[in-house]
């Protein structure tokens, strides 16, 4: 009996390229990068090879819809990728493909790779094809992934005309259009610090997605690996945004196994195992800020700027009480953070009382060498330490810091303070390196209910692929109530373990037991890192 889990089917609908390079050869090189199944739709030929295209033939319409309705009758997707059409009328045959399929299923995603020229210089989309994309696969788009001059095209001919606008109004009016998600790639058109930099614009965040350049002549087939990536990362439940870091970390790696094929440019090679590979973990910018430096990556392509001892945070207490501070370190926790959540309202008594607790706290820390982490209220925080950071350090969630603005993050950053931020999802992983922490949390490891969110639980697996792919220490939180569960936590290599209501009334009885268990989780063998991690966002049923 076959015990191995069915992979999900992705469509490429596209031409097939002579030589090898782009188009559906580079789509099957790609989903199997992704351990997806890829069934190939030839909706058009091409003549070429690695240095020109001398012909295009697009297939017979009734040999295109026999194509989709075998497909259909058997092997129905979860995700569709579309490339070269090369007619307007191929493109409203595919548009209600897609409305088909997804009356059969709303789950279906769509990832429109809007093809209209060669890397050679070939054309293949007139004015009439430019328009149906827009009318008719824009709307129906899950994400498009268009270069920048493909993007200009196509905004050029939407009703807003924003050919000439900065690459983020673009990418809005593409959705706008609508197209949920939008990646305008850039690749070596707007390098910085060395930088390959795409915007993104999704309906959870945007920005420039940034992964180290890879000087290769080799590059025929990156949009379709990129496309096509992004596609069997939707199959395999991500959301969009999620997908397209997978999708630029699948397509880096492509582009370092480039290879020679003829006289011309030859194809980028997409592989199993990119996403493991901690290099290619790329960075997401907070906005259209110019990412700094070069995102944590030293000018070694495959190596990480890893701190060479990394902290050991040990048992990491969450509290909500200056006296509850004092209680669990002198119990022996060395790293406690306090939660104390603003009121809608605060009066100057809130204030006083916030700046007491906070300020007891340190005092209490610094007393037996414990770090206080102040959650949230970082300005105060700083205030406090009046340059002395000794035992002391600030963690903010993603939208805290979101809303702090450009400015507001270079005032963390001027602070000094150590700073650990939350981190649920791949996007949220990739924008908080950003930032240099001093570590990322990762969860909830369990469900929890602490406190409603919209993330699915992480799992061991996901946790030990943060571990080994975040180049920065890693907190483990969320859903941790028994010592065993710890101990299991710990396996992963994370640098602290976060317990929040398990050390119970009384700290001093209940820690041996959880540093126990600490222990025996770091003296156990390490838990396996997956292949892929998986989902932990619900992505949207398309309509």
């Amino acid at each position: 009996m076959d015990t191995e889990p069915r992979r999900p089917i992705v469509w490429s609908i596209a031409g097939n390229d002579s030589g090898g390079g782009a188009g559906l050869s580079a789509d099957q090189r790609a989903a199997e990068a992704f351990g997806a199944h890829l069934c190939p739709v030839v909706v058009a030929v091409t003549a070429q090879n690695s240095v020109g295209v001398t012909r295009v033939e697009p297939v017979a319409p009734d040999l295109l819809e026999a194509q989709l309705a075998a497909l259909f009758d058997d092997m129905p997707p979860a995700a569709v990728k579309t490339g070269l059409l090369g007619s307007a009328d191929n493109v409203v045959r595919v548009a209600r493909w897609i409305d088909r399929l997804r009356a059969h299923d709303p789950r279906v995603a769509l990832v429109v790779d809007p093809v209209l020229g060669a890397s050679t210089g070939a054309a293949f989309a007139d004015e009439a094809v430019l328009r149906a994309y827009v009318e008719w696969l824009l709307p129906r788009a899950t994400i498009v992934t268009p270069n920048e001059r493909e993007a200009r095209r196509l905004a050029a001919t939407s009703p807003a005309d924003l050919a000439v606008s900065s690459l983020a109004a673009i990418a809005q009016g593409l959705r706008a259009a609508g197209a949920q998600a939008v990646a305008i790639t850039g690749g070596d058109d707007h390098a910085s610090h060395g930088l390959s930099l795409d915007w993104i614009d999704t309906g959870h965040a945007s920005g420039w997605l940034a992964l180290p350049r890879i000087d290769t002549p080799h590059s025929h087939g990156t949009g379709c690996t990129f496309a096509t990536s992004a596609a069997c990362a939707l199959a395999l439940g991500f959301v969009p945004a999620d997908a397209l870091v997978l999708a630029k970390m699948a397509t880096t790696q492509a582009l370092r196994h480039g290879h020679a094929a003829g006289q011309g440019a030859g194809p980028v090679a997409a592989r199993a195992g990119f996403a493991g590979d901690p290099a290619l973990l790329p960075c997401l910018s907070w906005g259209d800020e110019v990412i700094s430096g070069r995102c944590g990556y030293s000018n070694d392509r495959d190596g990480l700027q890893v701190a060479a001892a990394q902290p050991d945070l040990g048992i990491y207490a969450i509290v909500d009480s200056a006296e509850r501070v004092r209680q669990v370190v002198a119990a022996g926790v060395r790293t406690v953070q306090l939660r104390i959540k603003t009121p809608d309202a605060p009066d100057p008594a809130w204030h006083a009382a916030l700046r007491d607790a906070v300020s007891e706290s340190l005092a209490a820390c610094r007393a037996v060498g414990a770090t206080l982490v102040v959650n949230d209220h970082w300005r105060l925080a700083a205030e406090l330490a009046a340059g002395d950071t000794r035992g002391l350090a600030v963690h903010l969630g993603q939208e805290d810091l979101l809303a702090l603005g450009a400015t507001g993050r270079a005032d963390l950053a001027a602070s000094g303070l150590p700073l650990g931020i939350s981190s649920h999802s791949l996007w949220e992983l990739a924008r908080a390196r950003t930032l240099a922490p001093w570590y990322v949390a990762c969860g909830p490891v369990w469900p929890t209910l602490t406190k409603a969110m919209p993330w699915l639980p992480q799992g061991l697996d996901n946790l030990a692929w943060w571990v080994h792919m975040a180049g920065v220490p890693v907190v483990a939180i969320g859903g941790i109530l028994e010592p065993e569960q710890l101990s299991q936590a710990a396996r992963s290599g994370a640098s602290g373990v976060c317990v929040v209501r398990g050390l119970g009334d009384d700290p001093a009885l209940s820690l041996p037991l959880w540093q126990a268990a600490l222990q025996a989780g770091r003296a156990d063998a390490r838990l396996p890192v997956p292949r892929l991690p998986h989902p932990s966002l619900q992505a949207a049923t398309l309509h």
